[in-house]
């Protein structure tokens, strides 16, 4: 079976270190099969209206939404799939996953693809993965996140007139992600924030889901 991508950018003991539901999670998924999940996120957003605008753009590529709103239910849907950068370059082993929000005003969905590249895992944000982030894998041993992953920002680029450009340090957002794996409420737990220097939160999610691997009934084996 093909490793998935978190598993290709990083070492086994770190994937060892992982919560065992958890090894699911980030896994590869077999051929013909899609992991599926849903639960609900305490709050989606950011109550900092006058970024709506901003976020507006971000909205239009199905990377981040302008709303703040509290117990919202979700679903994921996470694909095996391949993402290349350009006609010329191999196609990379990825994830694609489908996370829909349903909001009062009604479902936004945003959508994302994570690949394993030369330097380190990367997430494709949107439909179009003009902006991504690489993204570094921690999984601490012991402490009261044993089993955790998390996953934090080192880079965020973005693509304009045919060519990547990488934002500098000082200025570019920050993303941290941790998955958990909550055994008493047998429920998988997320929280992402992004933050800005001298802003600090731009946006955020967090909540809990529970999450299986299922056969594809819509497409079949791939």
């Amino acid at each position: 079976m093909t490793r998935s991508p978190y598993e290709l950018s990083t070492t086994p003991d770190v994937v060892e270190r992982l919560h065992p539901r958890l090894r699911t999670y980030f896994g590869a998924i077999p051929p013909g099969h899609v992991g599926r999940g849903d639960g609900v996120f305490d709050v989606v957003g950011t109550p900092r209206r006058w970024l709506w605008p901003v976020l507006a753009l971000f909205a239009r590529d199905a990377v981040m939404f302008p709303v703040w709103e509290r117990q919202v239910p979700f679903t994921v849907e996470n694909q095996p799939a391949r993402v290349g950068r350009g006609s010329s370059l191999e196609a990379r082993v990825a994830v694609r996953a489908h996370r829909t929000f349903h909001l009062r005003s009604g479902d936004r969905t945003m959508v994302d693809a994570i690949t394993a590249e030369p330097d380190g895992l990367v997430d494709h944000l949107g439909r179009h993965g003009r902006v991504s982030a690489r993204l570094r894998v921690e999984v601490d041993a012991d402490g009261p996140d044993a089993g955790a992953l998390r996953l934090v920002s080192t880079r965020v680029a973005f693509r304009a007139l045919g060519r990547g450009w990488s934002l500098p340090a000082l200025i570019a957002p920050r993303v941290t992600l941790t998955e958990r794996f909550d055994d008493e409420a047998d429920l998988q737990r997320v929280s992402l924030v992004l933050t800005a220097p001298i802003v600090g939160t731009l946006y955020r999610y967090e909540g809990a889901f529970r999450y299986v691997i299922a056969p594809d009934e819509e497409t079949g084996t791939r």
